[in-house]
């Protein structure tokens, strides 16, 4: 009897974890699915707009106005604000609302990042963009595989974070190529970490909330494509800084 009755523990066990293992693939497909349409509505959004902003080598009244006036400024910082109203939002909406709110943002988010069309040639844009796909692809199964637990390196990832835009503020006043040199290295370094963590970090996620309300998790999987959104983008705008060949 003791024997049948660890047989059937261990089975129902086993169950269960199989259970988990498929949902969690599940979960982890719908995050990076997110994530790879809100890439391809930025690169839609960012070339449409450089195409509109130029006509016969010149700037149309579209492009002087999100390149030289003063609404490029609104449109640099933008991204950031939705960054932060979505995330303090998110639990109100409905998990449609929240999914229409990332893709909106990731349009924005193109329009923000257009003029890299028109200072790079499209080939080194292309180029980069397989590398970082690269990169990216083997950080984040690093960080979804390992057994260690980089929780820790959380905490500091995010001080590099905030030590960047500050960086990046500073340098737009100052237009030290230096100092553009030094934040391009570590912004590599600081989102190949955020990679692997964000991913280890949207992994253990799910399995702690494996069970939950089916709304509540795919409002976590929008968040988590989110992150993995920025840390996909960010690292293939320094790393174009390094490869890409101005026009």
């Amino acid at each position: 009897m003791a024997d049948y009755n660890t047989y059937r523990t261990a089975q129902s066990v086993g169950t269960r974890s199989a259970v988990v293992d498929e949902g969690l693939r599940a979960y982890m497909n719908k995050v990076y699915g997110l994530m790879a349409v809100g890439m391809g509505v930025t690169a839609a959004a960012a070339y449409g707009a450089s195409v509109a902003a130029v006509s016969d080598g010149q700037l149309t009244a579209f492009g002087a106005a999100i390149y030289t006036s003063p609404l490029k400024w609104v449109i640099m910082f933008a991204p950031l604000l939705v960054v932060f109203a979505f995330g303090a939002a998110v639990s109100r909406l409905s998990v449609q609302g929240a999914t229409l709110v990332f893709y909106g943002f990731a349009a924005l988010m193109g329009l923000s990042i257009s003029s890299i069309f028109l200072v790079y040639s499209n080939v080194s844009i292309v180029q980069t963009f397989l590398v970082t796909a690269i990169a990216f692809a083997g950080l984040s199964l690093w960080g979804y595989t390992t057994k260690k637990d980089i929780s820790g390196w959380g905490s500091f990832l995010i001080m590099g974070v905030i030590g960047l835009i500050v960086a990046s503020i500073v340098n737009i006043f100052l237009q030290s190529s230096a100092m553009q040199f030094a934040i391009s290295i570590l912004g590599v370094l600081i989102f190949a970490g955020l990679t692997a963590y964000d991913t280890q970090n949207i992994k253990n996620t799910y399995l702690r909330l494996a069970g939950s309300d089916q709304d509540f998790l795919g409002k976590t999987a929008i968040m988590g494509a989110l992150q993995l959104y920025l840390d996909f983008l960010n690292l293939f705008m320094f790393l174009l800084q390094f490869m890409g060949n101005r026009e």
